[in-house]
């Protein structure tokens, strides 16, 4: 095999600047509204042509990755298999940059890396199978398949055109404890078909400022937070200490946790703070990083 056949994806981490939970359906699932972004920290995947469909993962995170069988990026190969005809396949190799199940996207990120992949790889280009297979692959995969800056709806199947935001110096951290999605949502104590008020409509035009967008932002929660700190008190802590950070602009958990970030004046400041905080808790997975831009 050839260095030139070798294929290459970034995967990058997902961050949910806002969150709003408008209801529980009757088939049990919730509809959200969410301005989502991503950032610069990512996973990384690589694919090898070849006859066999496999998966290699490795990198600093890949013990919490779980089994291999059950990674989201075999299980979106084997979706748009099954979509599309005499597929070319092959071998992946995931580098597990990201935390695992730490409301970031990191498996749907990885999948929708692997989607991109075999597009590239069989001339699919913007196939709407793809965007087919993805749905079937999981809930965050839809809104990771083109990773830009948008808004969110219905369980993560209604995505807006993309968003031109600026750019946002920020760190995220995450304190490496298990927040289940499942058990965050059951918090909220919604009953099938119950029904929250529903948020003002997201006015793209007025976020292209970051003072704007910031504003905007401190006026919209993520609905997800207060349950999440009730299961696991430490997320609290997480958000106090970026909050402690000189040029902390917003603290907020991002998904259902457990990562939070803080957005920041400037880069030297996140950088400043990304140092602090790893100083102060060495058990923490702390990243300085740039959002949407």
């Amino acid at each position: 095999m050839t260095t030139q056949s070798l294929l290459s994806e970034t995967a990058p981490a997902k961050v949910n600047l806002t969150l709003r939970v408008l209801g529980k359906r009757a088939d049990g699932y919730h509809d959200l509204e969410s301005l989502v972004v991503f950032a610069r920290v990512a996973d990384r995947l690589t694919l090898s042509p070849g006859s066999m469909l496999d998966l290699e993962v490795a990198g600093p995170t890949a013990a919490a990755a779980g089994d291999r069988s059950d990674n989201l990026v075999l299980r979106a190969a084997k979706s748009l298999a099954a979509c599309v005809p005499d597929l070319r396949l092959g071998r992946f190799a995931l580098t597990k940059e990201l935390p695992v199940a730490a409301g970031i996207g990191g498996g749907s990120a990885d999948a929708a890396a692997a989607l991109r992949l075999l597009a590239q790889l069989n001339g699919l280009g913007d196939d709407a199978r793809l965007m087919e297979a993805a749905r079937a692959t999981g809930a965050d995969v839809p809104v990771c398949l083109d990773p830009r800056p948008r808004v969110m709806r219905g369980i993560g199947d209604v995505l807006s055109p993309p968003l031109a935001l600026p750019a946002l110096p920020a760190v995220m951290v995450n304190p490496g404890v298990p927040v289940p999605t499942k058990d965050v949502f059951a918090r909220l104590g919604l009953q099938p078909g119950e029904r929250r008020d529903d948020p003002s409509a997201i006015d793209p035009v007025k976020l292209k400022a970051r003072d704007a967008l910031i504003a905007y932002l401190r006026s919209q929660p993520n609905d997800l937070e207060a349950p999440a700190v009730a299961l696991q008190p430490v997320v609290a802590d997480v958000l106090a200490a970026l909050a402690r950070q000189g040029g902390c602009l917003l603290a907020r958990m991002s998904g259902s946790g457990a990562t939070c970030f803080g957005l920041f004046e400037t880069d030297a400041a996140a950088r400043s703070a990304a140092h602090a905080l790893h100083s102060a808790h060495a058990a923490w997975w702390v990243a300085p990083t740039s959002l949407a831009g």
